[in-house]
């Protein structure tokens, strides 16, 4: 009995070991791998977007935002009758009610319904009072003006991250820190909502400041868009810079898209063209041309070129102007855009002074804006260069630029000769306030001398005041630019029909506040030329945005070319009484002394097709001239009332002398 009640008693204790043992395994040695296999068990944790960081124009105006807005999930075990769950769920949100029976049909425990519904879906959800149904609160991407400066802005996928422009380019900054939300499983695999139990606060994402200004933005967007449809375009884009820092004031691309519905939108409308489409510059290419043959000193601006009457042939490639020209100063070759001219400047300059000063000016590299997908464009390496290549890049053909490219080359010709480098973020800040700016990305280099600089300005302002792009005029202020009409390219040479017109320019000339690159895609009609198509949506745009940016109009006479005659002082005397605020009209004063004859058509007569526009402009009136020389006749005639603002004024120049 002794034994035997021993042996049991030594079975006991074993068996009592063993239980602490197992005790002591599980409850204190293994305790927190079996909390964290029990928590993986009855715990989900769902991850909540954050807020992102707002955007805010060079004025302070929102961009871009974040709401508050509610998240459809259900817990298809709850769900006790998924067809008709499904059923009512699609109606109300437009899904497929196929898929969302799938989805509530799955053994599971959670699955998304429909993510960040507008407050009228998410209202109707809620009123349906579906079993199994339930809402969570998370941070929805809104672009409180819609389309404006879309492609620039970019938009956001529905996991929260930016998916191009500034939301891409940025969107480690922006983006913020997600939040995080418990979910409990109960004893039936049901879930249930603990607020006490874990919630982790989504952290918002820095705000971006940015340089471009949203009046500007408007101005340009509503210009183009009139233009793409006025010419029946394919497309068009347009960059607005300061040309002493590099700000984009604006940047444009039409088609555009609403980025709160982007997917609607063909990817093609997601596009920033002003950065992303290179194309042949054509004709505005003649600048950097006039500023090579200007700094070698092959070429003055009172210089004559033979310009062949319409052609010139070159190892047997014929390459012929727009129009026929005989002698031209090379003043009137840039002013008229003559491609003869051009290639003949491009031959006196050579190869390797003319490859330079593409490079100098920026062309084949990209400006290092501060946004996705630029293009740096084609320049080929000298090494590369045909024989007849310097003759076809000399008036824009052979190469490819991009409208960012152009307008910072043209910066450099109005600032002084600093090539900018383009800036679109001024500052990074969070909650509303802002930061230390972001440093000046500062200038890449200096293009040229500052005396050919200034030959060219006034080549580029002849232009404007008597060249090919009149259209570009701006009451009040001075505008140098140069047209351009490029034919596209196609499968075994260029197209007959299909054209891409340009207008790039800045003002006031002296002392530019803008720079602006215009490009219309594929024109359609009779009006097809850069002088037609662009240059008047340059005028538009360079006009409101000097008076939105209050700068004054200028007073002073324009400088003569040698050998105009002096102008007569009443061709000067439209001033205007006070610099406008913004947003005001431009209104011309009265003549002064001019009495009753302010309310009368003045005469022309005598005046060079550079003061003639100058005065016909002052009074609001639109030039159109034909022939050359001196104002011979006009229409309305001296004398009569004086037209409504906007009107046009016939001019026929002739080669007499007042």
């Amino acid at each position: 009995m002794k034994s035997r009640l021993g042996l049991c008693l030594l079975l006991a204790a074993a068996w009592a070991g063993a239980v602490v043992w197992r005790l002591y395994d599980l409850q204190v040695a293994r305790h927190g791998e079996f909390r964290e296999r029990a928590e993986r068990q009855q715990q989900r944790v769902v991850e909540l977007h954050p807020p992102r960081g707002a955007i805010f124009d060079a004025r302070g105006r929102e961009l871009a935002v974040s709401v508050e807005v509610e998240s459809a999930f259900a817990v298809p075990r709850q769900v006790t009758d998924p067809a008709a769950t499904a059923r009512a769920l699609a109606r109300v949100l437009g899904l497929d009610a196929g898929r969302l029976a799938r989805l509530l049909r799955q053994d599971g425990e959670f699955v998304w319904v429909a993510r960040k519904l507008d407050p009228p879906q998410a209202k109707a959800v809620a009123a349906l009072e579906l079993e199994g149904v339930y809402f969570l609160r998370e941070s929805k991407r809104y672009y409180p003006l819609r389309e404006l400066a879309a492609a620039v802005l970019g938009y956001v996928g529905t996991d929260n991250h930016g998916l191009s422009g500034l939301e891409a380019a940025f969107d480690a900054q922006v983006a913020g820190t997600p939040g995080r939300r418990t979910v409990l499983r109960d004893a039936r695999r049901g879930t249930l909502l603990d607020p006490a139990l874990s919630f982790a606060d989504a952290q918002p994402g820095a705000d971006l400041h940015l340089t471009l200004d949203a009046a500007i933005q408007y101005v340009v967007e509503r210009e183009l868009l009139a233009a793409v449809q006025r010419h029946r375009a394919a497309a068009a884009s347009a960059v607005v810079l300061d040309p002493a820092t590099g700000a984009v004031l604006a940047m444009a691309s039409v088609p555009g898209f609403d980025p709160n519905r982007f997917s609607e939108y063909p990817a093609a409308a997601w596009r920033n063209r002003a950065v992303m489409d290179a194309f042949e510059p054509g004709s505005t290419f003649k600048m950097v041309t006039a500023a090579a043959a200007l700094e070698a000193n092959v070429l003055d601006p009172a210089d004559v070129i033979d310009c062949g009457m319409g052609g010139i042939t070159l190892a047997s490639v014929r390459i012929n102007d727009h129009k026929p020209f005989g002698r031209l100063t090379f003043r009137e070759v840039i002013a008229r855009s003559s491609n003869v001219g051009a290639v003949k400047a491009g031959l006196l300059v050579g190869a390797e002074r003319l490859h330079a000063a593409v490079r100098a000016f920026g062309f084949g590299e990209p400006t290092g804006v501060d946004l996705p997908g630029e293009s740096p464009g084609i320049v080929r390496p000298l090494e590369r260069w045909s024989p007849l290549t310097k003759a076809y890049v000399a008036f824009g053909q052979g190469l490819s630029v991009t409208p960012i490219q152009l307008a910072t080359a043209f910066a450099a010709v109005g600032n002084g000769g600093s090539l900018p480098r383009p800036q679109v973020v001024a500052a990074i800040g969070q909650a509303g306030e802002r930061r230390e700016p972001r440093p000046p990305p500062g200038a890449r280099r200096q293009v040229a001398s500052a005396a050919t600089l200034r030959t060219l300005e006034r080549l580029l302002e002849a232009v404007v005041a008597d060249g090919t792009g009149r259209a570009a005029a701006v009451a009040g202020y001075s505008v140098a630019g140069k047209t351009g009409t490029a034919q596209k390219a196609v499968a075994g040479g260029y197209s007959a029909d299909r054209f891409v017109a340009s207008f790039v320019g800045f003002a006031p000339a002296r002392r530019p506040a803008l720079v602006a690159a215009v490009v219309v895609d594929e024109p359609r009609g009779a009006l097809y030329h850069g002088g037609d198509v662009a240059a008047p949506v340059f005028g538009a745009i360079a006009r409101e945005t000097l008076l939105y940016l209050g700068v004054p109009p200028e007073r002073d006479p324009l400088e003569r070319w040698p050998g105009e005659p002096e102008p007569s002082r009443e061709t000067h005397r439209a001033v205007v009484a006070a610099a406008p605020a913004a947003g005001d009209a431009f209104v011309p004063a009265s003549l002064p002394g001019a009495g009753t004859d302010a309310a009368v058509v003045p005469d022309f007569a005598g005046l060079t097709a550079r003061q003639a526009i100058a005065r016909s402009s002052r009074l609001g009136l639109r030039p159109v001239l034909r022939g050359r020389g001196v104002v011979g006749r006009q229409a309305p005639a001296a004398g009569a009332p004086m037209p409504p603002s906007g009107e046009r004024i016939e001019l026929w120049l002739g080669m007499g002398s007042r």
